[in-house]
């Protein structure tokens, strides 16, 4: 039995997409990010795909997804890049997963945590060249820098990288782009004169992958661009293929009277007899409440506004005259070869970003792989 929505994720898009990546690097490694969930489209298998297209780092936002690849049998390098005082650092450091530190008192927690452990932590040092969110201000960085130096001459951290992250490399041209680089070079240059011989170098997000040759460094971290949608939409899809399609029901078609108020609120009222189409798809599922009346989806081959508002598990769309059957498919979004939305369109009509729409897809749609042969 099919659930009545389903995202159906297109791992071999996922190869192609790194492996397109891996090319605009130059010969700089890929780190493909795999953060919440692989960005919507399964952690596990998203991490192996990308891998298989040659990725040969893998990177998430905390350590308890990093123990997940573990547990699943990854053994590629994983980096846990937003690393948090609370978090089991021992538990980290013996499964060999790096992390990511830019404050004094974190190199500190990591180190006795190696202690603990009984081997050497793999550390990240992270300056914050401009973005004003993690790692060490250029005004900490020389004391975090001295801290990891000294941690590491007593065997308790292995200094692997040092990184930073972009602010604005989605709007090439910006002046904080050519400013964080500058920062970033002053950071990288203060830390090998204080000793440290890291094995990577890091900055570059998918846009800088794609747009920014001096900002790849040692190694990219590509996060949206692995599943095909761009981080650039003013300058195209760089060929990149969308992985993700979300698929949903039609739960029921009816026929109704002028003058029907549809959905709660009754935000929508029909203007002539019309056919509803109900779709077995809402918020909980992650269709945006607030595209209620703005979200297009393809039905019957034609696309159709979402009339009314999103339930929690349910939307109508105004059919017209066609009858579709109920059971048939709806296509919220894909990569638009049938005419069906993109992720991207939906952003667009909600004024966010594609990273939120896919991420957003709830726990209860299942992730179906259908070009997986071991059917993971």
């Amino acid at each position: 039995m099919r659930e009545p929505v389903q995202a159906r994720v297109d791992l071999s898009a996922v190869r192609a997409n790194v492996a397109l990546l891996r090319d605009r690097a130059a010969g700089a490694e890929v780190m493909a990010m795999v953060k919440a969930e692989g960005y919507g489209h399964g952690l596990v298998e998203a991490a192996r795909a990308a891998l298989d297209g040659g990725a040969s780092w893998l990177g998430v936002a905390r350590v308890a997804e990093a123990l997940r690849l573990r547990a699943a049998g990854v053994t590629a390098p994983v980096l846990a890049a937003v690393v948090t005082p609370g978090e089991p650092h021992e538990e980290a450091v013996a499964a060999g997963v790096d992390l990511t530190v830019g404050s004094v008192a974190l190199v500190e927690r990591v180190a006795a945590a190696a202690e603990r452990a009984g081997r050497p932590a793999r550390v990240h040092l992270k300056a914050d060249t401009g973005l004003s969110r993690g790692g060490a201000t250029m005004a900490d960085w020389p004391s975090v820098v001295d801290a990891a130096g000294a941690a590491q001459a007593t065997g308790r951290i292995e200094v692997v990288g040092l990184m930073s992250h972009l602010a604005c490399a989605d709007e090439p041209g910006h002046p904080s782009v050519a400013a964080q680089l500058a920062a970033f070079q002053e950071a990288i240059e203060h830390a090998e004169k204080a000793g440290l011989r890291p094995r990577v170098r890091h900055l570059a997000n998918s846009a800088a992958t794609l747009t920014l040759p001096q900002a790849r460094y040692d190694m990219v971290r590509p996060g949206i661009a692995v599943y095909g949608l761009t981080p650039i939409p003013q300058q195209g899809t760089f060929g990149l293929r969308p992985a993700m399609t979300l698929v949903a029901e039609l739960a029921a078609v009816k026929r109704v009277p002028a003058g029907s108020g549809v959905s709660y609120g009754h935000t929508y009222v029909t203007d002539r007899e019309t056919t509803l189409g109900l779709v077995a798809a809402g918020y909980g599922d992650g269709v945006p409440r607030h595209g209620s009346g703005l979200l297009e989806v393809l039905v019957g081959g034609r696309r159709r506004r979402i009339a009314g508002r999103v339930c929690m598990d349910q939307f109508v769309v105004d059919l017209g005259e066609d009858a579709p059957s109920p059971g048939e498919e709806v296509l919220l979004f894909g990569p638009g070869d049938r005419g069906e939305p993109t992720a991207q369109e939906w952003a667009e009509a909600l004024g966010t970003i594609s990273y939120e729409i896919v991420t957003r897809i709830g726990a209860r749609v299942p992730r179906v792989y259908p070009d997986d042969p071991a059917g993971r």
